[in-house]
């Protein structure tokens, strides 16, 4: 399955949100089209429910498929 936007995105800001996200931190990201039209990304973030960051607090990064069942396994497990 070909995806068309990467699941994940790291955080390299979170002036304003330092309680709910990590700077360096790989967090899950929820597709939503209308927030990406406002330069909004949705991501689970440390609370464990989604909400809207900037974007540019952001860099998406695509993950190799193995790391990608990994991350989501271990995401899972915690819950």
């Amino acid at each position: 399955m070909k995806r068309t936007q990467p699941s994940f995105a790291i955080c390299v800001r979170n002036k304003g949100y330092a309680a709910a996200l990590e700077l360096r931190k790989l967090y899950q990201v929820v597709a939503d089209e209308t927030a990406a039209k406002l330069h909004q990304i949705r991501v689970i973030d440390e609370s464990g429910e989604d909400y809207l960051y900037p974007q540019e607090y952001f860099v998406p990064v695509q993950l190799p498929q193995s790391a990608e069942r990994a991350v989501r396994r271990a995401s899972n497990s915690r819950d």
